[in-house]
């Protein structure tokens, strides 16, 4: 199985796409404390599960044992592959004995992960009196440019926003020529395309720049093919409706029965096992009496005409932001008539306005096990703080930043067939 490592993983999203197609992680890299401790118990999720006692991980999701009992039940080794450093370069030398002593001498076959988005999105250039330049999260790339020049694996899987090709430089020049151009220094042909997660079975609408670096310079057509994966019955509705109905303020992080679900789209995305399976984290936020005469309002709109109702055209009384020229839609319903969702961001963790639930009835935003769904994430996937205590805001931080998971399983099967020539031909 091919060994990889994760750079800037988040709550491991493109992780779990490629362990999902049978790679092996050896590190992970973030810095995020919450987004660490998702990263050890998902490892511990699968550590558990491959030694036959998912019954000690599912008690930890029921609340019967603490966060350390789950840990203290797995090797030490499994959860020291979670690396929690901020990439620098004060961090690096630290970062890369700990990575060497995890692949005690073998081979690195893949490097995967992107860096933050905010300093390439164009939302985060537009929001920015500098328009992002000279940001530092700009550089990042020469960071993970150094973990390329150290292991040189044969590939790397390198995923962030479109905005990436037109942000530029204080020089006037692009970031995404001047990256190409390291990676190039380092050994590295590279090759990229825009992928829509909505293609390969996603249903959100969610565009990145997918760059597969090969290591050779001058190599060329070697972009795998990445098969579409299409759903056309398959609506929104269908990772909303067998969950359990909520009011605003109401629900649980613990595991809650799942309704009778007869479709298949949710099993044959790795979503759900089986049948009136628990979830966690189906918990909704609660709302001023405001948004909730907003949401009604929003909701209405699209139930009934099918239109988009923009901040300018609410009720006087209810249009409280002195902002009536831009960012018109932040109110918007996830329409479960549709193929696809909005793009799901980072944001939801601020406010639910933009994942506002279509049920008029319910009459709330998305819970964080909706908007998971939406990324694909698995229903047994658990979200952490740092302190131990389950929270909204984290989880759902987590879940925005994320790559949804089976996008990054697409890419994960596509390219798994280089590895078996890349081993037999020597490695570097």
């Amino acid at each position: 199985m091919p060994k990889y490592l994760d750079l800037f993983a988040g709550a491991g999203g493109l992780s779990e796409g490629f362990i999902q197609a049978d790679y092996t992680p050896i590190a992970h890299v973030e810095m995020d404390k919450a987004a660490c401790f998702t990263l050890k118990t998902r490892t511990a999720f699968h550590w558990l599960n491959a030694n036959g006692m998912l019954s000690v991980y599912n008690r930890y999701l029921k609340g019967e044992i603490t966060r350390d009992e789950l840990y203290d039940a797995v090797p030490g080794e499994i959860l020291n592959s979670v690396l929690n450093y901020e990439i620098s370069e004060e961090s690096l030398s630290e970062i890369f004995g700990k990575i060497d002593y995890l692949l005690n001498g073998d081979q690195l076959d893949l490097i995967v992960g992107g860096p933050p988005c905010q300093a390439y999105s164009l939302v985060g250039r537009a929001r920015s009196e500098s328009k992002m330049i000279g940001d530092s999260r700009n550089y990042l790339y020469k960071l993970y440019a150094e973990f390329l020049k150290k292991y040189k694996p044969g590939f790397f899987v390198f995923e962030n926003v479109t905005g990436l090709l037109s942000a530029k430089d204080e020089d006037g020049s692009f970031h995404f020529q001047n990256m190409q151009r390291l990676f190039s220094e380092y050994g590295y042909s590279t090759e990229y395309k825009v992928l829509n997660a909505s293609d390969y079975g996603v249903l959100q609408n969610r565009k990145r720049i997918i760059l597969i670096g090969k290591f050779g310079i001058g190599e060329k057509d070697y972009y795998p093919v990445i098969p579409h994966v299409n759903y056309p019955n398959v609506k929104v509705a269908e990772v909303l409706e067998d969950l359990p109905s909520l009011y605003a303020g109401e629900g649980s992080y613990t595991p809650v029965k799942t309704r009778h679900y007869e479709g298949t789209y949710l099993y044959e995305m790795k979503i759900k096992d089986y049948d009136r399976q628990e979830v966690t984290f189906h918990i909704a936020r609660p709302h001023t009496q405001q948004d909730l005469e907003i949401y009604k309002i929003v909701v209405s709109a699209w139930n009934k005409n099918k239109t988009r109702i923009e901040y300018q055209n609410l009720p006087d009384a209810l249009r409280t932001h002195q902002n009536t020229t831009a960012f018109l839609d932040r109110f918007k319903v996830v329409a479960k008539e549709l193929p696809y969702s909005q793009t799901v961001v980072a944001h939801v963790s601020r406010d639910g306005h933009y994942y506002i639930h279509p049920d008029i009835k319910q009459n709330r935003s998305l819970t964080p096990r909706e908007v998971a769904r939406l990324q694909t994430f698995p229903d047994n996937y658990y979200f952490e703080s740092t302190k131990g205590i389950p929270g909204r805001t984290a989880a759902y931080k987590q879940i925005g930043n994320a790559v949804p998971v089976h996008l990054a399983y697409s890419v994960a099967c596509a390219l798994k067939g280089y590895f078996k020539e890349w081993r037999r031909n020597g490695c570097a």
